[in-house]
């Protein structure tokens, strides 16, 4: 896991992109541009930045209905927004704000003022967004909270069920297959492991990045739920592939198809 911030620059201004590159990148983000609207669009559902700084002139579509196709797809529904631009007109703040912008920003800028914005915007998305968008499982800050209080226990077990090879999956089938992909194993995760468990024993369970889940139970538990985790999961993975495809893909290796692999560890 990291703690650098991607940002997305959406201008078709080289000069422009060029220097407010290299400025972010010194402030310590990482940093991703797109001089297109669809190819910002395709980019940000790939890379899920952030924070999108986005131009509103584009030479293909315009900023306001990047944002509007942002906000149509669940990977990128919330994603922060400050608009670019060099329009003052009040009726292209609205409507900015309408479609969800956090900020709007009138050419020309002071980079240090732009700098503080983004930086007060990250600031309070990080507190906003502690659930992974796809499967609502907590992830980051709680998941490494989670774990410092874990390692204060002498009674401890760990469940790590991750799932291979999501991004070939995701390259032949798009993107909403392979959320579909993550969403139903978390969901038969959480069913699997909370199985016969009360509301307040519940173990919690969580991302460790994209593909890959954690549960923290007791070390008596640990071996248990994996064993149920594999069982469960294991022989589904195979049906999330296109029936037409479905005997073909079985039959190959496991580290050339879909899989779950699951592990354990305890105190």
């Amino acid at each position: 896991m990291t703690d650098k911030k991607q940002i997305l620059i959406v201008e078709d201004d080289v000069d422009l992109v060029e220097m407010l590159s290299a400025y972010f990148r010194v402030q310590g983000y990482d940093v991703k541009t797109a001089s297109w609207g669809k190819d910002a669009v395709k980019l940000a559902r790939e890379i899920v930045p952030d924070l999108a700084l986005l131009d509103i002139r584009l030479p293909d579509i315009d900023g306001f209905e990047v944002c509007r196709q942002l906000r149509q797809t669940r990977r990128t529904q919330d994603l922060p927004v400050i608009f670019l631009t060099e329009k003052r007109e009040r009726g292209d703040r609205l409507s900015g704000l309408e479609l969800g912008a956090v900020d709007y920003i009138t050419k020309p800028f002071d980079v240090q003022e732009l700098r503080l914005r983004v930086r007060n915007v990250l600031r309070r998305s990080s507190f906003q967004t502690m659930m992974n968008p796809i499967t609502g499982l907590p992830e980051g800050v709680p998941v490494r909270e989670k774990l410092e209080d874990m390692l204060q226990t002498a009674d401890w077990g760990i469940v790590l069920a991750g799932i291979r090879n999501l991004g070939p999956f995701r390259d032949q089938y798009g993107f909403v297959a392979s959320d579909d992909v993550a969403r139903a194993v978390s969901l038969m995760l959480v069913k699997t492991v909370h199985e016969g468990q009360e509301e307040d024993e519940k173990d919690f369970i969580g991302h460790v990045d994209a593909a890959d889940f954690l549960v923290i139970t007791t070390a008596d538990r640990a071996d248990r739920v994996a064993r149920k985790c594999e069982t469960k999961l294991g022989p589904s993975i195979q049906y999330f592939y296109p029936a037409i495809d479905r005997e073909t893909m079985v039959r190959k290796p496991e580290n050339e198809r879909l899989s779950v692999n699951v592990t354990s560890l305890s105190a």
